[in-house]
């Protein structure tokens, strides 16, 4: 018997393959691994492991580490996007530790950008408490998909895909939004490619944006680098 290409020719090897297309066909439901207890609120004064950071003992526990108000205050936007993101995961949140879930306040300020960026761990969706928001992505077949989002209004973004949101209202703008991990990180394109550390050789992003080398340092320069 032939399985992708390869001859089979005894029960274990045929076991084997079946075992292989079940894993290659299977979906996946979270994007971080599931619990195996309870909670495991995390110990954030140790260092981060596979499955997030070691839980706290049990005694240390307290009903504080499942309740989190840092959602509450808008945010200072006084920056070079006029957006501000405050970041409910498991480094705010401890109680989020293993759950898979974390959620975000995004603040704007009128004409504010949250830039091009992507989370590598989690799909995001997001409601829009006040304002107007163009909301957009860009598929791996650089397919751009996008809509203005008022309030009230829900819009989802898939995993890892290059997205932004940009406040195209009169005044500011608020989305909460939600992620399916509890540190589902995010890689800003301007500041990963302009100003990493340490700096992406000129001749990359030169050849990369087809741009002259004074481009690359004015663009630099907006960044502080």
């Amino acid at each position: 018997m032939a399985f992708m290409g390869l001859s089979l020719s005894s029960p274990s090897q045929l076991l084997l393959g079946m075992v292989v297309l079940w894993l290659l066909s299977s979906p996946a439901f979270s994007a971080d691994p599931d619990p195996l207890q309870d909670f495991c609120v995390a110990d954030l004064n140790a260092p981060i492991s596979v499955n997030g950071f070691p839980c706290k003992p049990i005694t240390n526990v307290t009903s504080d580490d499942f309740f989190f108000d840092g959602l509450i205050k808008e945010s200072n936007t006084t920056n070079i996007f006029g957006v501000n993101v405050t970041a409910g995961d498991v480094r705010s949140f401890p109680g989020l530790n293993t759950l898979g879930i974390s959620m975000n306040r995004v603040d704007f300020a009128q004409g504010g950008v949250n830039p091009p960026h992507s989370h590598p761990r989690a799909t995001e969706i997001g409601v829009v408490i006040k304002g107007k928001i163009l909301v957009g992505f860009v598929t791996t077949g650089n397919v751009f998909f996008s809509k203005v989002v008022t309030t009230g209004q829900v819009f989802a973004i898939p995993r890892g895909l290059v997205h932004f949101q940009l406040n195209v209202g009169k005044g500011k703008a608020l989305t909460i939004t939600a992620l399916n991990s509890q540190l589902p990180g995010a890689t800003a394109l301007p500041l990963a490619l302009f100003a990493s550390n340490p700096s992406i050789p000129v001749e990359v992003l030169t050849k990369g944006f087809q741009i002259d080398d004074d481009v690359v340092k004015s663009i630099r320069s907006k960044f502080g680098v």
